[in-house]
């Protein structure tokens, strides 16, 4: 069931049929300087936005220093033997917590983690640590959906969709999925749409399919990206963009 904390549904519910923008960026990113972050979220909350989905404890602490929004915490820690790589364990967790975000954000698919577990067991562990933090499962699939609300997710969202090996072909947002997503279990968490969004037009569809909220990131604060995607098409699609997008760092 949805939680029954008066603070964290005042919080989440302030959220609703909002923008949350992705606000981050890597240090071999063409766009790299160190208030780069907070330059996006400024931007971010100029334009409307409910909240930041931002990464690593520096760069939370950096945006909550100069911007009053919600946070959503996660920290990218990548390892060549797994794709699991969004705030993989409890040390993660406490780091972003401690950071000032109010909202925890995690891998919760079926893969397996460096550390030989399956990413999805974290969340269990984590509220169990941290009863007062909510907690935004990163999901790929029905079921993995379904396992973040049987374990107390606040808030699902297919932000992994495209990113396991099961998904990793995929050229778009899967609609349809969020959709069943959204009517599954809008009862039991917060759903909210990110991943594979690069115009209001796609985001106010997922808000008409039932989202709670959109995350938007690549289309808004990488402009690289967005060059990318022109140049790839421009080529031929001799050179996949999203190669780029799902790089390790």
């Amino acid at each position: 069931m949805k939680t029954n904390d008066p603070k964290k549904k005042a919080l989440l519910e302030s959220l609703k049929n909002g923008l949350i923008v992705s606000c981050q960026v890597q240090k071999d990113d063409p766009i790299y300087t160190e208030d780069m972050v907070v330059k996006m979220a400024e931007a971010a909350k100029w334009a409307g936005a409910v909240a930041i989905r931002a990464n690593s404890p520096e760069q939370i602490r950096a945006i909550k220093e100069k911007v009053d929004l919600p946070i959503i915490g996660l920290w990218k820690v990548w390892h060549e033997d797994t794709d699991v790589f969004i705030t993989p364990t409890m040390k993660e967790v406490y780091a972003i917590w401690e950071a000032g975000a109010e909202i925890i954000a995690l891998d919760c698919t079926k893969q397996i983690t460096h550390e030989k577990t399956v990413a999805w067991d974290l969340l269990k562990e984590a509220k169990e640590a941290l009863p007062d933090a909510i907690f935004f499962a990163d999901i790929s699939d029905m079921e993995e959906a379904r396992h973040a609300v049987e374990n107390g997710a606040d808030i699902i969202a297919p932000t992994l969709y495209g990113y396991t090996k099961e998904t990793a072909h995929i050229e778009g947002a899967d609609y349809r999925m969020f959709a069943s997503m959204c009517r599954e279990f809008k009862d039991e968490a917060y759903i909210m749409m990110e991943g594979h969004l690069y115009t209001p037009e796609d985001a106010m569809k997922c808000i008409y399919l039932g989202a709670h909220a959109v995350v938007v990131g690549s289309a808004i604060t990488r402009p690289h990206l967005t060059a990318k995607r022109f140049v790839d098409l421009l080529s031929g699609y001799q050179n996949n963009w999203r190669d780029a997008e799902k790089a390790k760092h």
